[in-house]
């Protein structure tokens, strides 16, 4: 069943020009896919940031301990 919006955005496309119909769909495909990665991506790192806290608390303390050696990135 389309929600308000669904139906709102096919009378927006429908009130254009055939010729042009198909840029605008073709546009709108692309900018949800768009936001279906960034929701992926935020997923993702969500589920990631208790980890990534862990490693850089873990870092921070081999600094403050002398156990790490930084890194020369030129050499990567």
């Amino acid at each position: 069943m389309p929600t308000s919006a669904g139906i709102t955005m096919m009378k927006m496309i429908e009130s254009l020009p055939e010729t042009v119909q198909e840029r605008a769909l073709e546009h709108m495909q692309q900018y949800i896919e768009d936001i279906r990665d960034e929701l992926k991506w935020n997923e993702s790192f969500g589920n990631s940031q208790s980890k990534l806290i862990a490693a850089a608390r873990q870092a921070r303390e081999e600094i403050s301990q002398g156990k790490a050696t930084p890194i020369n990135v030129e050499e990567l």
